[in-house]
């Protein structure tokens, strides 16, 4: 059985791994040169199952409306003439209820928990280098109110099975002391000692890898034209390279999920979030963080990969623009220097944005479509890193006719 996995992030990669242990002959067809050089090149870092709370909550119509006149907001709309957008827009805001918020959130924690299990066995299985730091993450809030409506939030995870704990300033100072000379600054955190953090682009590389070794081949610099179809069946994907044919096909181009399949009827419910990251290199003199977090308050990301340190930040309604200029960076430079003053050269910045390929419920898109060859494994928002190897696996099973692990019910087309 020959598969065309199509697109080369690690929504792609994680899925020709599993689908080559089945016993495929599998090829990932990638515009870029390499493989993991778009949305998972230089995010957050974070595995992070206590941190899936889906962004359509009741709070979430007035942040971004206040967007609209307010600059430096942690959730930026920028309106278009783009009717996909519009489009999106409205399911986010049917989706920003008390009930489905919970859902969705319960959904995410289910899925992010197994996959984390699944990424965990495939670590060990091939024996995986990617800057591992497993000793949980913190979620930091500023002040005694958020603090407080963090505590009552995180009981929707607790419920799905997810260890948390609170700690005080004073705790948080003695479970990472670079936040030490920051207590006064800090009400307290939401402590999740299974969460983990290491460098997704690397991760993909090293699988890629594996991957080769396991007969899958990869052909980059092949942008996608069209996916062609006969009646109920996809006949093959054209490319610059030419017509790249297979038995069945795999759509994982996440942002760019959408715009190809559309001309096949689809009309999938994913839109681009701009997410941007600095990265700072680390000298012995420095006080990086020992593990990974979120200031809450500010929506602020940190991580640690071995002599570096990444911040991240915002989730800008943009479109497909990935442009970025210093002035983008403010906010998140302010937050980082008041957190962590000595964790790195913040004088030798590494700028990057990427596109979140986000759902309007915040879950992925996984398994059948109506045509019978045609499978999906897109949508993961911000999230993918956490999520990816068990959509992979999820895929895999339902490719094989297998059962899946985990229940599929708000994860697929239908």
């Amino acid at each position: 059985m020959k598969t065309i996995v199509l697109g080369g992030g690690i929504a792609g990669v994680t899925s020709a791994y599993y689908l080559a242990r089945d016993g495929r002959d599998v090829t990932v067809v990638e515009r870029r040169a390499g493989v993991a050089l778009e949305t998972s090149f230089a995010n957050a870092g974070l595995v992070a199952p206590g941190h899936s709370y889906t962004w359509a909550s009741p709070r979430a119509p007035k942040i971004l409306l206040k967007s609209l006149f307010v600059e430096g907001q942690a959730l930026r709309l920028r309106l278009k003439a783009d009717p996909h957008m519009w489009a999106w827009c409205a399911q986010f805001l049917l989706n920003c209820t008390e009930a489905r918020s919970r859902e969705n959130t319960s959904r995410k924690v289910r899925l992010c928990r197994y996959s984390q299990h699944q990424l965990q066995e495939v670590t060990a299985r091939e024996q995986l280098e990617y800057d591992l730091i497993s000793r949980g993450l913190l979620y930091l809030y500023r002040d005694a109110a958020s603090f407080e409506r963090g505590r009552t939030h995180m009981s929707i995870l607790v419920e799905n099975g997810l260890p948390l704990e609170t700690l005080g300033a004073a705790a948080v100072a003695a479970r990472e002391p670079a936040l030490a000379h920051a207590r006064e600054r800090i009400a307290g955190a939401i402590y999740c000692p299974s969460d983990e953090s290491g460098d997704a682009h690397r991760f993909t590389r090293a699988l890629k890898e594996v991957c080769e070794r396991m007969g899958v081949r990869f052909v980059f610099d092949a942008p996608i034209e069209a996916i062609e179809a006969a009646g109920d069946r996809i006949t093959g994907v054209r490319t610059r390279a030419g017509v790249i044919q297979g038995d069945d096909y795999v759509l994982a181009l996440g942002s760019w999920s959408p715009i190809l399949a559309r001309p096949l009827g689809y009309r999938i419910a994913i839109y681009p979030v701009k997410g941007y990251s600095a990265t700072f290199p680390c000298a012995p003199e420095h006080r990086p963080p020992e593990m990974g977090g979120v200031d809450e308050n500010h929506l602020v990301a940190w991580a640690r990969f071995g002599a570096r340190l990444r911040f991240t930040a915002t989730a800008d309604f943009a479109g497909y623009d990935t442009r970025h200029t210093p002035a983008d960076f403010t906010s998140m430079m302010q937050a980082a220097r008041e957190l962590f003053p000595q964790g790195a050269d913040y004088t030798q910045p590494t700028y990057w944005a990427g596109l979140r390929p986000m759902t309007p419920e915040g879950t992925p898109l996984i398994g059948r479509t109506r045509h019978r060859n045609f499978f999906l494994n897109t949508g993961h928002g911000h999230m993918g890193w956490t999520m990816s190897c068990g959509t992979a696996k999820l895929l895999a099973d339902i490719m094989a006719g297998r059962e899946p692990e985990l229940d599929m019910t708000g994860l697929t087309l239908r």
